[in-house]
């Protein structure tokens, strides 16, 4: 049996993976990469996202790696929209086609697609998003002449999940953002999807997120039966206890920081990454403080852990919301990595 790790040293260890305890001097495409993917539900989370983990980060690095193709806005892991790079979106999104055909068969469209060929759609669905770039109801209008029996929005949602689509500028971009238009990944990217060994897939997965379970990568993935996965991988990983009992895996050479190191104050964007790749999510948040993430908050470390919420006002006046109560230390530190934001957000 491992080594038992405590619930601070696997804070301090996804802490210091994500760049959180001192921000990075990398760009913002080494960044994406590293991190495995950046939560981007809300356009302008991946620029918070980035801002605070990295030094000297400017919003047109990140809108000049959209442009030009480096990096893409794609369903992805549990069927949310993230920023990835061109490879791991096309090596990635093969993956998730299972997940995605199960939604649609019990999902909320469910009903209202029996009886249709669905591969039938997405092929038709696929020659016009890549003819003419245009939102997934707006392809369903079109598809709707083809299948009139059925709405346009659940043709639309169809090729939302049969179909990789990328979200083209300018959605996305710091500043100006517009509404989703899309076309095929295989189209914008010129290249086909070839899936990465899903043993590499776990391998970047404890990378970015590790120490973790075999549900905490199911988690952050969408991906079931993963167990033979890190079974084959058990000679290459160490392994530990988290103060549950369960079983850890993680890399050999990755950082596990003592439990005792002292962070710095962070805000996080909206469903940032760190809140939602484990099935255990105490390692940084309360189980009673889901519900945050879950309604889209942005959030705020101290010491590690979500002590509470933030949110902006359009005169990018930044305003907190205490879930605990803190030393005035602590909300001085607090209120001075918000006039951080506030003056980069007004630069």
């Amino acid at each position: 049996m491992g080594t038992t790790l405590s619930q601070d040293a696997l804070n301090r260890a996804l802490i210091e993976r994500q760049m959180l305890r001192e921000r990075a001097d990398i760009g913002a495409f080494a960044a994406i990469e590293r991190l495995f993917g950046i939560q981007a539900q809300e356009p302008k989370s991946p620029y918070i996202g980035l801002w605070t983990r990295l030094n000297h980060f400017r919003p047109d690095e990140l809108e000049d790696l959209l442009v030009s193709r480096y990096v893409v806005r794609i369903l992805l892991m549990r069927g949310t929209i993230h920023l990835v790079s061109a490879v791991d979106a096309l090596t990635l999104r093969p993956h998730m086609q299972l997940r995605l055909d199960r939604e649609l068969q019990s999902g909320p469209f469910a009903k209202h697609l029996r009886g249709l060929d669905l591969d039938a759609v997405a092929e038709a669905g696929r020659k016009i998003l890549e003819e003419d770039p245009q939102g997934t109801a707006d392809a369903g209008k079109q598809l709707k002449q083809l299948w009139p029996d059925r709405e346009h929005t659940v043709l639309g949602n169809a090729l939302r999940n049969k179909l990789a689509l990328v979200q083209l500028p300018p959605r996305g971009l710091w500043h100006q953002s517009g509404r989703a238009v899309c076309t095929t990944m295989e189209s914008w990217l010129d290249q086909e999807q070839h899936p990465m060994p899903l043993e590499r897939l776990v391998l970047r997965y404890l990378k970015a997120f590790g120490p973790a379970t075999v549900m905490d990568a199911q988690q952050w993935s969408g991906l079931t039966r993963l167990t033979d996965t890190f079974e084959a991988l058990r000679p290459q990983l160490e392994t530990f206890r988290n103060e549950a009992g369960k079983e850890l895996f993680d890399l050999p050479d990755a950082p596990r920081p003592d439990p005792e190191t002292s962070l710095p104050v962070r805000l996080l964007p909206e469903f940032d990454n760190i809140l939602l790749a484990h099935a255990d999510r105490r390692r940084v948040i309360a189980d009673d403080r889901l519900g945050v993430v879950i309604g889209g908050k942005p959030t705020v470390l101290v010491d590690g852990y979500v002590v509470a919420t933030w949110s902006m006002a359009k005169d990018k006046t930044i305003s907190v919301d205490y879930l605990d109560k803190l030393p005035k230390s602590r909300q001085k530190a607090v209120a001075e990595e918000c006039d951080r934001l506030q003056d980069w957000m007004s630069s």
